[in-house]
């Protein structure tokens, strides 16, 4: 069984002379040589990766927010989801473009460019006055999180070579992420109890600017690292995939509300379908520089593991969605309530997330995901077979248990296996490629059951059998999510990975950088030759 990112790429070794032992499992437990002491990586870690999770505080807490925005804003009914699907429409779109000049200027300069960026506009948002000004500034925050999500990722896939601690600290990032969103709604919450709506994103910015003050102290310059890989921008793709994109994630949003035979979301499906095609001719048979490389593709695993990431995630969004409505309006559970219920998915996701980054280089990845699918299935079937006045511990409790089981492994092994399989140089694009296929799931499954369930209403179903029907399409798309994982070819994530990372080694105790260089003068190089799939 291969080893995550084993052929991966072809790499040429950039040193005078290599020690005869090189011992990469020693190389993927040691520190970064960038680092000058524990304590600045430790800084470093802590601050990249808060900054990262803040996106997920600004997606759950809004959702409690919202509601109470509606009377003083003026939100007309038929428009009241776009303020919220407005930051993942505009990040969706972004995230290539943006992942690109990652790898083109470095993920520090690209990083804290689109942090600044988002707090700006988040500070902007919280004196929103009309409805429109909400949703600009939420647009205006999309982009910048497509600037610093990618770029974050390019950081973190540089500095790490395979091994556990490049586990660990994925791992980490796994855990943080439930546990921003859950913050995100209870801060929220508080903020409209307490406060004003307003100081729900000005708390925020305030996190994200202490945080970003730390990596900008920390985090390594690699500028002139970036340059030298001679990675530039794909304009004529950029022209068609990001209106693509925007028109397609409008298309699949819009028709929860508008439905799909809408005439302007037939218009917009088909020329955002239009552009995307144009984008896939360019990028794989045009361009000499395309965002999406096709070898890509030819990586052991990789279309299987994208299906994996699609499918779960949709899942997630469905579950995430319904859930929260559930337990409101069926079980009439006030929103602080429901915040609290959800407590054993954020905490319980921060042992979860990192036991799964420990067992990684011990574990083969397949029985991870197997892990991952299998508690998908069980979080979404205990909603779907929930009695009339269930028990928490019985039934909600288990259930958030294993949605934090399920996404917080599959978050750690599709980071780890994506920034494993990819060159230094296309890091960038590695996080772009995580993210637009979990926004765009998102989009994709919330619209389907949506429709779906608008057929159930149809039927004579009461609301309570309409979302028990809607969890019952998350089992569905669950079970086929199970059947690809165990098809999915993926070893332990140990430190034997071909990655072409900085590696330090010596025969010694102390520290040499050995560097491996790649081989920039066409993808075929960069991503090795021969069958991958």
């Amino acid at each position: 069984m291969s080893n995550f990112g084993s052929e991966s790429l072809s790499t040429v070794v950039a040193v005078d002379e290599v020690p005869e032992k090189f011992d990469a499992e020693k190389l993927g437990r040691k520190r970064p040589v960038v680092f000058s002491s524990t304590f600045v990586e430790v800084v470093f870690v802590g601050s990249m990766l808060m900054c990262l999770s803040m996106a997920d505080f600004f997606i759950g807490g809004f959702q409690v927010v919202l509601p109470g925005l509606i009377d003083p804003l003026d939100i007309p009914e038929a428009s009241k989801t776009w303020p919220s699907s407005v930051i993942t429409l505009m990040a969706g779109a972004f995230l290539f473009p943006c992942g690109r000049l990652a790898d083109m200027y470095g993920g520090y300069l690209v990083f804290h460019t689109g942090i600044i960026w988002f707090v700006v506009w988040t500070v902007i948002t919280g004196f929103s006055n009309n409805f429109m000004m909400l949703v600009c500034c939420r647009a205006m925050q999309g982009i910048g999180a497509a600037a610093f999500l990618p770029a974050g990722m390019s950081l973190l896939g540089r500095i790490y070579r395979p091994g556990p601690r490049k586990n660990l600290v994925f791992s980490l990032y796994g855990a943080l992420s439930p546990l921003g969103f859950f913050i995100g709604m209870i801060v929220g919450g508080m903020s409209q109890e307490l406060l004003t709506w307003g100081w729900y994103f000005w708390l925020g910015a305030i996190i994200i600017m202490v945080c970003c003050v730390g990596s900008l102290l920390t985090a390594p310059r690699d500028y002139a690292e970036a340059r030298k890989s001679g990675v530039s921008m794909d304009w004529l793709g950029l022209c068609t995939m990001v209106p693509g994109l925007v028109l397609l994630i409008y298309a699949i949003t819009d028709s929860r509300q508008l439905g799909w035979s809408a005439p302007q979301i037939i218009i917009t499906l088909v020329i955002g379908l239009a552009f995307l095609g144009a984008a896939v001719y360019i990028e794989g048979w045009k361009a000499t520089s395309p965002l999406i490389p096709p070898a890509i593709f030819k990586v052991k695993s990789m279309k299987r593991m994208l299906a994996t990431l699609f499918l779960i995630w949709g899942v997630y969004a469905i579950f995430l969605f319904y859930a929260n409505f559930y337990i409101n309006s069926i079980l009439k559970k006030p929103s602080m309530i429901a915040a609290v219920w959800f407590a054993p998915w954020a905490v319980g996701g921060l042992f979860l997330s990192v036991g799964s980054g420990l067992l990684l280089h011990i574990l083969p990845g397949r029985a991870l995901l197997v892990v991952s699918g299998t508690c998908k299935i069980l979080a979404v079937l205990l909603f779907a077979l929930m009695p009339e006045d269930p028990n928490y511990w019985a039934w909600v409790f288990p259930a958030m248990l294993a949605e934090a089981a399920c996404v917080d492994v599959l978050w750690t092994v599709g980071n780890v296996f994506l920034t494993t399989s990819l060159p230094r140089h296309h890091q960038g694009m590695a996080g772009a490629l995580i993210y637009i296929t979990i926004f765009i799931a998102s989009a994709f499954f919330l619209a389907v059951t949506s429709v779906a369930m608008g057929k159930f209403k149809e039927m004579g179903m009461d609301v309570k059998a309409q979302y028990k029907g809607g969890f019952w399409i998350g089992v569905g798309i669950g079970g086929v999510a199970l059947i690809i994982c165990f098809f999915l070819d993926l070893g332990k994530a140990n430190s034997q990975g071909n990655s072409e990372k900085e590696a330090e080694t010596s025969g010694s105790d102390s520290e040499t950088d050995v560097r491996a260089l790649p081989r920039v003068d066409n993808d075929k190089d960069d991503y090795g030759s021969g069958p991958r799939s």
